[in-house]
Parts: C-alpha cells; sequence; structure tokens
C-alpha cells in the first residue's frame, strides 16, 4: 500500500513539518537567478510590478527558465529530505511497486497529451478569431528545450510534495485515507490563488485547481503509486505551455497560438472539465488498470503492515 510505506521510515510529525520548510527554503534559494536578472533588467522599477509584468521584463525562454530553476533547485531539496531525513527511498516515495512504473508515467503523459491536442485544435477551429499563431520556429524550438527539460521538474516537484509527501504523510498521522487526500488538494489549489488567471476569471477557478488536486490524488490512491499523477500532471503543463500561450497566464512562452479572448467571467468554462473530462479519464485509468475497492483505497483507515506490526511485537 503506498500509504502505509511510510510507516516503514521516521515518520514523526516534526520531521514533516521540517521537510516543508527545507524545501520552501530551496524554493527560495532557486528564485533568486530570477529576481536578480530582473532587478537587472529592470532596476528597482520592479518592485511596483505586477508579477505579469515582471515576467515581461525578460525574454520569454528566459523568464520561463529562469521560473523554473526555482521548482528543480526545490526538488533537489525534496529528495534530500526524503532520503536523509526520513531515510526513504525515491522509490518507496513514489510508488507502492517493486519499481517504478515508466509504462504508468508515458501513459498518464499521452492520455492528457492527446486531450489537449484534440481540444485545441477543435477550439482553433471553433473559434479562430480568438487565436492568433505565435509559431517562430527560433523561439519555438527555444521554448521545446526548455519545457521539455524544465516542466517535468517543475511538475514533479509539486507531485513529491502533495500526492507523495504530504499523503504519506498526513495518511500515517491521520490513520485514514479522506484526509490527506482533501487536505493535499486544497492546499495544491490554494497555492495557485497569486496566479495571474485568478485576478483574470476570479474565484471560481479555485475549483478548478482544488479539482485537479483531487484528480491527480484519486489516481495516486486508487493506483497505489504516483506513477499516473506525475505523467499527466507534466503532460499537462508541457503540452499546453507549448500549445497557447496568453497575456494573462502564469507562463509567457514562444507557443505555437496566443489566446487574445478576454476570458472574464468565463470561469465556468474551466469549472466544467472536472465534472466532464475529469470522470472520464478516471474511467479510463480504472479500466486499463483494473481500479476496485474505491471506497476503501479513498476513505478507509491507514494502519501499518502486518510485517511490520509482527516485527515490533517481537
Amino acid at each position: 500500500m503506498f500509504i502505509e510505506q511510510a510507516y516503514k521510515v521516521k515518520h514523526e510529525w516534526w520531521r514533516y513539518a521540517i521537510g516543508i520548510l527545507i524545501v520552501f527554503v530551496a524554493a527560495i534559494i532557486g528564485q533568486i537567478p530570477f529576481t536578480a536578472a530582473v532587478l537587472l533588467k529592470g532596476g528597482f522599477e520592479i518592485l511596483n510590478m505586477t508579477e505579469s509584468e515582471m515576467l515581461r521584463v525578460l525574454d520569454s525562454n528566459l523568464s520561463l527558465f529562469l521560473l523554473l530553476l526555482s521548482f528543480a533547485v526545490a526538488l533537489v531539496g525534496m529528495f534530500l529530505v526524503i532520503r536523509l531525513l526520513h531515510r526513504q527511498t525515491i522509490r518507496e516515495a513514489t510508488t507502492s511497486r517493486k519499481k517504478v512504473d515508466w509504462k504508468r508515467i508515458f501513459f498518464g503523459f499521452g492520455l492528457v497529451a492527446i486531450f489537449t491536442i484534440v481540444g485545441t485544435i477543435i477550439d482553433y477551429n471553433l473559434r479562430p478569431e480568438d487565436f492568433l499563431w505565435n509559431f517562430r520556429l527560433g523561439p519555438f524550438l527555444g521554448l521545446a528545450v526548455i519545457a521539455i527539460l524544465m516542466v517535468p521538474l517543475q511538475t514533479s516537484l509539486e507531485e513529491y510534495v502533495f500526492r507523495g509527501y504530504l499523503m504519506q504523510g498526513l495518511g500515517v498521522l491521520s490513520g485514514n485515507r479522506w484526509f490527506p487526500l482533501l487536505t493535499t488538494s486544497v492546499i495544491f489549489g490554494s497555492l495557485h490563488l497569486w496566479n495571474p488567471e485568478v485576478d483574470k476569471l476570479g474565484y471560481i477557478i479555485m475549483v478548478y485547481y482544488i479539482g485537479t488536486g483531487l484528480l491527480l490524488g484519486i489516481m495516486t490512491l486508487m493506483d497505489e503509486g504516483m506513477e499516473l499523477a506525475l505523467g499527466f500532471h507534466a503532460g499537462n503543463n508541457l503540452v499546453g505551455a507549448m500549445l497557447v500561450t496568453a497575456d494573462w497566464t502564469a507562463f509567457q512562452t514562444n507557443s505555437i497560438l496566443k489566446d487574445v479572448s478576454d476570458p472574464t467571467g468565463g470561469g465556468m468554462e474551466l469549472v466544467a472539465p472536472i465534472l466532464i473530462v475529469y470522470p472520464i479519464f478516471l474511467f479510463i485509468m480504472a479500466r486499463t488498470y483494473r481500479w476496485k475497492d474505491w471506497k476503501h483505497k479513498l476513505f478507509g483507515k491507514v494502519t501499518p503492515p502486518e510485517s511490520l506490526k509482527f516485527s515490533e511485537e517481537i
């Protein structure tokens, strides 16, 4: 069982508190190059800029790289916390299987990538007036290199923090599965509160972010491992960054298309997929990997493995 693996390692509550603090500090350290570059280019005027304005101070590709660098540094911090503070292997923090299943990672990636590409093509043909052709070969190739190398690091950090580290930690501390599922999803969604999309679309978009956290959490608990969530999250962000950008999104990229529509008040368009598309994703995965016992895996108790109980009794 995925959550129960935390019983086999050092899992006192204070270790998780210190671990999150270390990852947070690592992320701040990783932001120093971006802040320094923006300060050198824009001067102290950046103190009066919004996040979106700061992102436009630098070249789009450079800005994206430096932004994602902080996630890469934080991911290193996360791995050090897992290995040194908890004495846990990265595999045990990733999956309950004997080894990481890369086929599952690629399946999750491919599923959301195909949906995103097909959905974008349909959207473009239904309302072409809302898009500009933004493709320029040189900048796009630069984006492709940066995105392929760095976006999976960004999404992996978020998955290891929420669907791995905190899912296991809160699971063994609370003794059940529903608490870590709901808590990690709410925290994951709430951290997007400062995204420029919230200013543009309103707080209704928080339903989308929290709902996405629930989707990834359900994948992890039902599949007893993070592989599907790792692939799905990477595919969603990577393909999205390369296909479409907009002036009001968190990532400003040299993508193929630029959305020039005014989405104000259209947040419900992002809530609908949670009720329609996300269940379809779960259905496909459930049929593919033969998920069973939904009630226990999502709401059941978390107890130490029998082998661990036996060793403790001895």
